[in-house]
Formats: C-alpha cells, sequence, structure tokens
C-alpha cells in the first residue's frame, strides 16, 4: 500500500481539504497507516497532477482560501484497481521489537524499562483507538469499525505479551 492509496480511500468516503485529511488520519487509520501532514500535502500534489483528485478552491472571508480535493473518475478507477490487487507480502518493521531482541546489554533492569516504555506508548495508543467512535450502518462503516476493533484487539493483545514477556525477565532478576 502506499499513501496515495489511503488518501484516495479517504477522499471516496468525502470530499476533504488537506488538513481535514490529516484530522481523518489521525481519527480513523492511524492504528494502521500513518502520515504526516506535509506527506499528505506533497500526495495530493501528485494525486491533482496524476488526475486522481480534482481540486475546488473555496474562498473563505479572512482566512486562506480552503481546498477541497475530491475523487475523479480516474481516481475511482486507481481506487478500485489497487483494491482488486493481490494483497502484499507481509513484511513486518517493528523497531521496537527490534530493539527488545538486541537489548540484553541493557541488563534487566534496562529491559524492563524498556518493556514500561513499551506499555506505555501502547495504552496511549489504545486510550485513543477507544475514544474513537464506532462506526455502524452500511457495509463501509462496518469495515471501518473492523479495522478499529482489530486496532483494539492488538494494543491489547500486546499488553498482555507485554506483561508475560515482564515475568520472563524479572524471573531472571531472582536467579
Amino acid at each position: 500500500m502506499q499513501l496515495r492509496h489511503a488518501v484516495l480511500g479517504l477522499l471516496d468516503i468525502a470530499p476533504q481539504s488537506g488538513y481535514d485529511l490529516g484530522r481523518a488520519f489521525d481519527g480513523s487509520v492511524a492504528h494502521f497507516w500513518n502520515a504526516d501532514q506535509s506527506q499528505i500535502y506533497r500526495t495530493l500534489d501528485r494525486l491533482e497532477a496524476d488526475g486522481a483528485i480534482e481540486t475546488e478552491t473555496i474562498p473563505q472571508q479572512g482566512k486562506p482560501d480552503r481546498r477541497v480535493h475530491s475523487l475523479t473518475d480516474g481516481g475511482r478507477a486507481e481506487l478500485a484497481e489497487w483494491l482488486g490487487t493481490p494483497l502484499e507480502v507481509l513484511k513486518p518493521k517493528e523497531p521496537f521489537l527490534a530493539r527488545l531482541f538486541f537489548a540484553a546489554p541493557l541488563g534487566v533492569e534496562g529491559v524492563l524499562q524498556l518493556l514500561d516504555e513499551r506499555e506505555a506508548a501502547v495504552r496511549a495508543a489504545l486510550d485513543q483507538l477507544r475514544a474513537l467512535p464506532a462506526a455502524s450502518g452500511d457495509l463501509g462503516a462496518v469495515l471501518r469499525a473492523a479495522t478499529l476493533d482489530a486496532g483494539i484487539r492488538q494494543g491489547e493483545a500486546e499488553l498482555a505479551w507485554l506483561r508475560a514477556t515482564r515475568a520472563s525477565v524479572s524471573d531472571l532478576e531472582g536467579s
């Protein structure tokens, strides 16, 4: 998946400004895809140059003009083509697990501190996910709710794994 596919998908839900897309990333897909505002604007520029989106400029009183982006037929076709392609092969990159894998030189105390730091990050992410409204209704809403549920379940599973790992590491301290 590329960022452009996530942007196309979000614009398929509703036309949005670049700012709105940033908020949509934070409030709907951040648990499986992230993008900062500058990446979003660069992607919008490329999509517009490629003819996948069109942009309407809406003048605003006392503020910069609002640029609202929507899919063109070409953008809908690109999104449909991507959705119809075979799934990408999993190629995970998990910086925390890489760090943990090599963390023995930190000693038990350092590893426990690393696990505490990760637990705090997972708890914060779970709090954000749990604060999102669960959509219901049409197929799109059901699928968005399912991805939210997946993010919550993954976070809860990681917390359980962190507890078990902490127990295993702590047992070494008493040895």
